[in-house]
């Protein structure tokens, strides 16, 4: 089961359980976040298409994080007029979780993840304590003195 949505003039394929980078949005991380334009909702063969966007459907979702994608380079030049320019640019995004995607309140897909569950707890790390007794060094075998050269 997957949904074909519209955001920031792009078309996105989200299916529920997995993220996706979208331009950045305004929500703090954990916020929810709604996908309303809907473009088409696909389940095994049965698909239904919106004219333009489907009533009633939706994508919920969880706000993750935001970023900076990686550095691009733009650099202009016009040939024999010495002109030259480089900028570098690096694209802002949010991260969205995709929790569950649902038609007239009906969920079609949702996570399989529960994050309502509380998360285990994690074991506090354990100190290691400066062993007191080191390895002493190994005593070199014994060494040969080095031959002197007799001088004639």
């Amino acid at each position: 089961m997957f949904a074909i949505v519209e955001a920031s003039g792009r078309q996105f394929q989200l299916e529920a359980g997995r993220f996706v980078d979208v331009d950045l949005t305004d929500g703090k991380e954990g916020d929810q976040y709604v996908f309303e334009s809907v473009l088409m909702l696909v389940d095994g063969d049965k698909s239904t298409v919106g004219k333009p966007f489907i009533d009633g459907a939706k994508v919920e979702c969880k706000i993750l994080g935001h970023g900076k994608n990686k550095k691009i380079i733009v650099y202009h030049m016009k040939p024999k007029k010495g002109t030259r320019k480089k900028q570098g640019h690096r694209q802002h995004y949010t991260r969205i979780l995709i929790e569950s995607i649902k038609l007239n309140d009906k969920v079609l897909a949702e996570s399989k993840g529960d994050s309502k569950a509380p998360k285990p707890q994690a074991e506090p790390k354990k100190e290691v304590k400066a062993k007191a007794d080191k390895k002493e060094a190994k005593p070199k075998a014994a060494e040969k003195p080095k031959a002197k050269k007799k001088a004639e």
